[in-house]
Parts: C-alpha cells; structure tokens; sequence
C-alpha cells in the first residue's frame, strides 16, 4: 500500500514526510532520505484518499538514504479499525 506518511519525532519536534512501501496492522516501512535512528518514537500519520490512519510507533531499523521500519504501540481502538479496513481492501 502506497500512502503519504508524515512522521513527527516528538520532543525535537522533527517532521519527515516520505511514502510507505509496506504496512501491515502491526508497523510499516516509509522511504524518506534520512530516516531516524533505530528505537526513535514517533507520532505518524498514514494519508489516503479515503481518510488517515494515526498512531505511536517506534524505530525498528534504518537504512541510510532509503528508509525506515517503524512498529506501531499504543494505536486507539478508532485508528486500528481504519488500519484493519485498508488491508482487507488491499486483498478484495
């Protein structure tokens, strides 16, 4: 699923936009140039035309120049029902 992705690091108050390549209920990957180290937490949000999908997650690995892993925690009931419906559009 390709999808816009801004990511907020929030006590520097870093902003990264990138594209997902990948995204599963429990994380997903964003190309971005310069990701964040590994064990960051973030705020994203996930923007389609048919809505966003927010949440809390954390570094899981970067790859210099091309992009990062990130898993999701502490996603609110709400926006893991809009997360789940994408995926099973995906697969319609």
């Amino acid at each position: 699923m390709v999808a816009d992705a801004d990511i907020v690091e929030p006590i520097t108050r870093t902003h990264l936009s990138g594209r997902t390549a990948e995204v599963s209920v429990g994380g997903c990957y964003v190309d971005v140039q310069n990701p964040l180290p590994a064990g960051t937490v973030i705020q994203i949000c996930i923007q389609r035309e048919t809505g966003s999908f927010a949440t809390w997650g954390r570094i899981a690995y970067a790859q210099q120049g091309i992009g990062m892993g990130i898993a999701f925690f502490n996603t609110v009931p709400e926006q893991a029902v809009i997360l789940r419906e994408w995926i099973a559009g995906l697969s319609a």
